[in-house]
């Protein structure tokens, strides 16, 4: 095992050609977040931190480096969905990530299709396999750890509703390792897959 260490303070910089820490922390879900202003335009974007942070009931979240789109809608409506990135839907999910106006409707950039939620006003991505109805739980604006305030905000949202193509349920469990989930690699353009190949199983103790 080797005692050689590249180690840094975050704080003087890493040294390095590319930051390695969201390599490190990954690859990670994609937070794929609908949303919709009190005005209803509506709004989709990808967000590469995310995950779920509770099991009952179910809260998901994400966080958004300063204050965009998503994050102002939901502060009005107090809603939003999430819904799962396939490999099909890759380049769907990459054009909605487009820096675009707040009047873009990034459904229709992306060309896909609003589908209505059966909870909140919201609508799911009709093409996405599995979708979340949210409502807001907390808003928080990220602080480091001296206390200074960062443009940045974690969302979290109670899972009300949850939406599973049939397809994906084998015995009436979802089959993680064939829904060809997309998850975000480190760097600047890094995606990973999860296939069959890497599922293994291993129990708890007793």
């Amino acid at each position: 095992m080797s005692n050689d260490f590249h180690s840094y303070e975050p704080k003087n910089g890493h040294r390095l050609p590319h930051d390695p820490f969201k390599s490190i922390v990954g690859p990670r879900p994609i937070g794929w977040i609908a949303s919709q202003s009190d005005k209803g335009i509506l709004n989709l974007a990808p967000y590469s931190f995310f995950n779920a942070f509770h099991a009952s009931p179910p809260i998901i979240g994400f966080a958004s480096t300063g204050y965009k789109d998503s994050v102002s809608n939901i502060s009005q409506t107090r809603e939003f969905t999430w819904n799962l990135v396939t490999f099909d839907l890759a380049e769907q999910m990459n054009a909605s990530c487009a820096e675009v106006p707040p009047e873009v409707n990034e459904f229709e950039l992306a060309g896909l299709t609003p589908l209505a939620s059966s909870l909140i006003q919201v609508p799911r991505v009709a093409q996405s396999k599995v979708s979340f109805e949210c409502k807001l739980t907390q808003m928080i604006h990220m602080q480091n750890a001296d206390g200074k305030q960062l443009s940045s905000w974690l969302t979290l949202g109670e899972v009300v509703a949850v939406h599973i193509s049939t397809d994906l349920l084998q015995d009436g469990i979802f089959n993680t390792a064939t829904a060809n989930f997309i998850l975000r690699g480190g760097g600047p353009a890094d995606y990973f897959k999860i296939g069959p190949e890497q599922l293994f199983k291993m129990y708890r103790p007793k």
